[in-house]
């Protein structure tokens, strides 16, 4: 599954081949899904004439575990986050990884928006009423443009009760032209802009300005000082702005400290066990 959806990463020359990729990435996962402990269930959250897809995986004999949603950034999609997901099972924390608009599936019908908490509160809702998570003890962790979205929807979002955020932009736009040349043409189809010059435009509308003073909840920021995509100065106003930030930078890491993994997810699966008051 991981294959597939890297196989066509940031990569929209030919969209019949990505659309291929996309569905064999999400196919594989299902049918991997249903010989794995814990398993994994479907949800389709009603989102206006389509749906939003997501997988929740329940840690085993943990009665409501509290969620945490895994929201993937720009060109990232669920699939990704199968090895991220064991971090928060293992520490009996549920998981709901999704794909927004603009991400995997829900990109073949759905663009790019900044106001993502839209798109988060239909996935919560999609929950309610049900007696195996904890409704009450939601949290929420984005990589990369989803260290965007994350923040962006705390702010208006109640229902998380805590944020990590990993290698996630301030201003999209703020470092266009650094920008690697497929990460720009990924937000052009992504947004559905025209030119690139448009593209450049709707990334802007993706900006913490005014919002991130807006985050009551405590927040986990983190990025790496070798990230050549967002500049760790970039991610770091979001800890700057927000109300109750803690700020972690890992001096060698890269774009959401993919070389660091071993460092970066122990400390935000452990963090937001605490702050969610999992079972460790």
């Amino acid at each position: 599954a991981v294959s597939y959806h890297f196989a066509k990463f940031v990569w929209v020359l030919d969209l019949e081949r990505n659309r291929a990729a996309t569905l064999a990435a999400r196919d594989s996962l299902s049918r991997a899904h249903a010989l794995l402990d814990p398993s994994a269930e479907r949800i389709e959250a009603s989102f206006g004439a389509t749906a939003l897809p997501a997988n929740l995986r329940l840690p085993a004999a943990v009665e409501r575990p509290p969620l945490v949603l895994l929201i993937p950034g720009l060109d990232s999609t669920k699939e990704e986050f199968f090895t991220l997901e064991r971090f928060f099972l293992e520490r009996g924390m549920a998981t709901l990884s999704m794909d927004g608009p603009g991400q995997g599936e829900a990109g073949f019908q759905l663009t790019v928006r900044p106001d993502y908490e839209v798109a988060v509160a239909a996935v919560l809702d999609s929950l309610a009423g049900r007696e195996d998570v904890d409704g009450d003890r939601v949290g929420a962790v984005g990589v990369s443009m989803g260290g965007y979205y994350a923040p962006r929807a705390a702010a208006f979002e109640p229902r998380i009760k805590a944020l990590a955020a990993i290698s996630g932009p301030y201003d999209m736009s703020a470092s266009w032209e650094a920008l690697p040349s497929l990460t720009r043409e990924a937000l052009q189809h992504h947004t559905g802009s025209g030119s690139e010059a448009e593209a450049r435009e709707r990334a802007a509308e993706l900006s913490l300005a005014g919002v991130a003073e807006r985050i009551e909840q405590p927040a986990l920021i983190i990025t790496g000082k070798r990230d050549r995509v967002i500049p760790w100065r970039d991610t770091r106003r979001i800890a700057t702005e927000a109300r109750h930030a803690e700020w972690v930078l890992f001096e060698g890491g890269t774009h959401v400290c993919n070389n660091l993994a071993c460092r970066y997810r122990p400390l935000v699966s452990d963090w937001m066990a605490e702050r969610l008051g999992a079972l460790m």
